[in-house]
């Protein structure tokens, strides 16, 4: 296990007074990544402060969409859990907990849906699509693609995955566009709410992508919460196998720890869990060798994928609107 040490904020202005030689080194230290990463599937887990403030949503908007460019195929996956509190306070409906976990009656879970399917996803696929037509909505009832069952009777309409069908996922890939997955599972007896990170884990798994990443509110893993000198760096698999059956983590961080985990046995080469706030901290942690957050890897010596994908960005920048191919010419 290795620690990271707190790295250092650039002012843009810095960035924008470097000559132009400098900014072309820049993208050419970055070739080796994205080598690493063309033709490759990332499943993005997107939560947190990211989706709800306006600039910060931009900036990862903007990060899905160069990893695109660079020859990437992500796959978003999204809950929405402030979401759903507000709607329900505004409707005046009641929250149960059973376990200290929400319980997600008949009623709640059409809220759930009409925030994550109607509000929350559309409003993720418009943002991305103010790029192009590149991105299309989707949820676990489209095509059976999150097949689920309940988690607990008491819980009521909350979920586990049963099994994930990825042909429909698959297709959109090979078609060059950007699917954007709502975490409402479907089941033979109704829709189920279900844990998003969970959900990441398991599609990434399904697809056989090569990374998963999380955006969330924190730097990344904590030995110690209190104590910001513990922030992992980069671990093994085997590492945080033990650090999810320690138990001592966060309750939010709990579930990602174990996507992680669950991916990571199926075959994905690498999880990270980055923090959202950062602006472009997306891109930071998949194209630069220091990163910004915690990576995990299936062993501690893996570095980067010698298998190199030859994959033409044509068909997709054809999506792209005219108004963003012709910008960056005034210099």
């Amino acid at each position: 296990m290795q620690f990271r040490k707190k790295y250092d904020e650039v002012d843009v202005a810095d960035i924008d007074a470097l000559p132009n030689r400098l900014r072309a080194r820049v993208l050419l230290d970055a070739l080796p990544w994205i080598e690493d990463i063309t033709g490759k599937t990332v499943v993005i887990k997107y939560g947190g402060a990211a989706m709800v403030a306006g600039e910060l949503r931009d900036a990862v908007v903007d990060d899905i969409i160069m990893l695109k460019l660079m020859g990437a195929n992500p796959i978003i996956v999204h809950g929405g859990g402030p979401n759903i509190n507000t709607m329900l306070k505004r409707l005046d409906i009641p929250v149960h907990f059973e376990g200290g976990q929400r319980v997600t009656d008949e009623e709640t879970m059409e809220v759930v849906k009409m925030t994550l399917v109607g509000q929350v996803n559309q409003d993720l696929v418009s943002a991305i699509n103010k790029h192009g037509s590149v991105a299309v909505g989707l949820n676990g009832a489209d095509a059976k693609i999150i097949q689920a069952e309940p988690l607990d009777p008491k819980l009521g309409r909350v979920g586990k995955v049963k099994s994930i069908n990825t042909r429909l996922i698959e297709d959109l890939l090979a078609a060059d566009y950007i699917p954007v997955i709502a975490t409402v599972g479907y089941g033979e007896d109704g829709d189920y709410n279900i844990n998003a990170d969970t959900v990441a884990g398991e599609i990434a798994a399904a697809v056989g992508a090569q990374k998963i990443v999380f955006i969330t509110d924190v730097d990344g893993i904590y030995t110690e919460f209190d104590d910001k000198s513990t922030l992992v760096f980069r671990m093994a698999l085997s590492e945080a196998v033990e650090l999810a059956n320690e138990g001592t983590m966060s309750s939010g961080m709990i579930p990602k720890i174990n996507a992680c985990v669950t991916a990571l046995s199926a075959g994905v080469r690498k999880a990270h869990i980055i923090d959202g706030t950062v602006a472009h901290s997306l891109v930071l942690e998949i194209f630069t060798d220091s990163g910004v957050g915690t990576l995990i890897v299936r062993h501690q010596d893996d570095s980067m994928d010698p298998d190199f994908v030859e994959a033409p960005v044509s068909n997709f920048a054809s999506k792209l609107d005219q108004s963003i191919q012709t910008i960056g010419r005034s210099e």
